[in-house]
């Protein structure tokens, strides 16, 4: 078979036409690719900054980190958190407008001080009021102080009441376990079942239950604005919530309730901070 140039030059030809007609086809079919590519992204941040926007925060988050405020953490009850802060809880529950007290969130924050012109106590006498004498003593109640004191008779007022708590041991026991700030924030006092639990000072009952994980069947007293006690572990509690108490008034009897032996769990906490009740007490 001749094959003759006139051939060649058609083949060629037609060979630069299927190389043109195919650039061509590919840069049609690239084109739509590119522009879906391009608009995701701009869909999923509209989608992250409307969900951001979204976003609830919650109550008293304005007021974090502020004095006289409280964060919740995780698993916290109101009842913890009256103890961590010094105060009756009901009065947390009121001064934060809490219509249901065990609906609290972690993050959320709460006031754990008195608002400005607003007594500590509802309906009863302010716990400052709430000031220990020597037993036999025949001086009379002190008079409530007025509700809008100047800051200076204030504070030397407050400084007097806690000055004049008398405490006393709250039972006879031994001491099994010393105070440890981190491992034991208070004394375990040893005894046998039944045996009494007394008020370590004048005070006024803020808890009285079993609800506080660890602590059993517990009692706090607030004695004023600084100081509280605690009471746990007791087989039976003798008291009820705002009563007014007497140191050396019976007010539990010791057990073993949520502990692995028999004892009294006695803590003192200043302004919430637990301290070493042995410093406060008297000597044996």
């Amino acid at each position: 078979m001749v094959v003759t140039g006139s051939f060649w030059k058609t083949l060629a030809s037609l060979l630069m036409v299927a190389l043109l007609l195919s650039a061509c086809g590919s840069k049609r079919l690239s084109s739509a690719p590119v522009d879906d590519r391009g608009s995701v992204p701009s869909v999923r941040a509209a989608s992250v900054q409307i969900g951001g926007t979204n976003t609830k925060p919650l109550p008293g988050h304005e007021n974090a980190g502020k004095p006289g405020y409280y964060t919740v953490k995780s698993g916290e009850t109101l009842i913890r958190i009256g103890l961590e802060s010094g105060q009756n809880w009901k009065d947390i529950a009121r001064w934060n407008n809490l219509d249901n007290p065990n609906q609290i969130e972690s993050g959320q924050v709460l006031r754990v001080a008195p608002p400005p012109n607003q007594t500590v106590g509802a309906g009863t006498p302010a716990h400052s009021e709430v000031v220990t004498r020597p037993i036999g003593s025949s001086a009379p109640e002190p008079a409530p102080a007025p509700a809008a004191a100047k800051p200076s008779p204030a504070a030397e007022t407050a400084a007097v009441a806690e000055e004049s708590v008398s405490w006393s041991w709250p039972t006879k026991g031994p001491v099994l376990n010393g105070f440890d700030e981190v491992k034991n924030k208070g004394l375990d006092i040893g005894g046998s079942a039944g045996e009494p639990v007394l008020a370590a000072a004048d005070g006024r009952v803020v808890y009285a239950g079993s609800g506080l994980r660890g602590y059993g069947n517990l009692v706090i007293l607030k004695h004023n604005n600084t100081y509280l006690t605690a009471y746990a572990h007791n087989q039976s509690l003798l008291v009820k919530e705002d009563q007014v108490i007497k140191r050396g008034q019976k007010i539990a009897e010791m057990g073993s309730s949520d502990a692995d032996r028999v004892k009294l769990h006695f803590e003192v906490r200043r302004q919430g901070k637990p301290v070493d009740p042995s410093k406060f007490l008297p000597a044996r």
